[in-house]
């Protein structure tokens, strides 16, 4: 249920084990809003286990340093070159409509069914047996329902029951802008005080931006919801040159409010399942939804391919799972609150990366090698 990222990675997993699956999704074509996302290893690994590496090749250029600057001065905090200090490691950017497509291809090329225009009303686990009721007054009953239906996820609420997010009083303007091929492969952090913009290249032309601003005022969790420019330029208007000239080419920026979601305490029964934003939504300052999606999609198919009772083989992917999902939102969390220090804070805490650039800026990514340095493709 969802042809997004998780749901269509888990088909494919799937039915290359030999399972008949069906991919159930709302809209009337697989569509994604224009936006870019960073496929770290831990994710590559998982698309290249799935038979999709010469894909993935073209779905963006890989990543070859990260830096962090001022965002007032534009001067750099840090640089970390990936090349030298991950030598092999493959970090990608990548344009989400891109491995949408991708992925929607690799899922129908090993014998997944895709339904568009499927909307579900109602998920009802009353009986053990999952029955879906949709728009058009059909009921379907799967042998196996698995929820890849997002932040709002029917799935979820089924097992779970309601949870109330709350809001961070952070907003993100995301966009792409026009950029040159042979601009550097790098992602780039402009910290500010109670603010930070990431941007990077996506190749073809474009170049991807996310503009986070801490705020009372509430803004609805959306992705679907515009912007006046202006907004966003008042928001950043003490920030660099360099950032000033990306953020007057945004004609119209997309705004949505981010939430903290509590990690879904039930993950499966009565037989359904839950896997990414419907089990485990994160804020994006980690990098990683995209792929825990990809992790889970590919734990939930090995599972359930190495154990005949369907029960057992949920159990096990909720218990390989839970626990590092957990740890990863956690870590997004505290870069929340990483990137927007103010005042003698963030002076210490520039002047301490500063000091680690020259010493060994290594030590810095060193901090998330058991995310980006784990493979999930040989723990099970």
């Amino acid at each position: 249920m969802g042809a997004g990222i998780a749901g269509l990675a888990v088909a494919r997993a799937l039915a290359l084990r030999g399972a008949q699956v069906t991919v159930l999704e709302q809209a009337d074509a697989i569509r994604e809003v224009g936006a870019g996302i960073q496929v770290s290893p831990n994710g590559a690994k998982v698309l290249r286990a799935l038979g999709l590496g010469d894909a993935l090749e073209t779905t963006g250029p890989r990543c070859e340093a990260v830096e962090l600057l001022d965002g007032e001065t534009g001067s750099r905090v840090i640089r970390m070159d990936l090349a030298k200090l991950r030598p092999g490691a493959e970090y990608r950017f990548v344009h989400r409509a891109r491995l949408i497509e991708i992925l929607a291809q690799g899922a129908r090329e090993a014998g997944v069914e895709i339904k568009l225009g499927c909307k579900i009303e109602d998920v009802d686990l009353a009986s053990g047996k999952p029955k879906l009721l949709t728009a058009r007054g059909e009921t379907l009953e799967p042998d196996l329902l698995i929820g890849a239906d997002g932040l709002h996820s029917r799935v979820r609420r089924a097992l779970n029951g309601e949870s109330r997010p709350f809001f961070t009083h952070q907003v993100a303007w995301r966009a792409l802008v026009p950029s040159t091929d042979d601009e550097p492969r790098t992602a780039q952090v402009f910290l500010g005080a109670g603010k930070h913009l990431v941007t990077y290249p996506l190749g073809r032309g474009l170049r991807n931006i996310v503009a986070v601003e801490e705020r009372w005022r509430w803004v609805e969790e959306s992705w679907n919801m515009r912007d006046d420019p202006l907004t966003m330029l008042a928001a950043f208007e003490e920030f660099c040159p360099q950032v000033q000239d990306w953020l007057e080419a945004i004609k119209e920026p997309w705004l949505w409010g981010l939430f903290r979601h509590p990690v879904a305490r039930v993950w499966q029964g009565r037989g359904a399942v839950i896997l990414g934003d419907a089990a485990h939504p994160t804020l994006p300052f980690l990098a990683q939804g995209a792929v825990m999606a990809l992790e889970d999609a590919w734990v939930l198919a090995q599972a359930l391919s190495k154990h005949d009772s369907d029960e057992v083989a949920l159990g096990v992917y909720q218990s390989m799972r839970a626990g590092r999902c957990k740890a990863i939102v956690e870590a997004a969390n505290q870069n929340a609150r990483n990137y927007h220090l103010s005042g003698f804070q963030r002076t210490l805490g520039h002047a301490a990366l500063r000091a680690a650039s020259l010493i060994a800026p290594g030590q810095v990514l060193n901090r998330y090698d058991w995310v980006h340095g784990y493979d999930v493709t040989t723990e099970i």
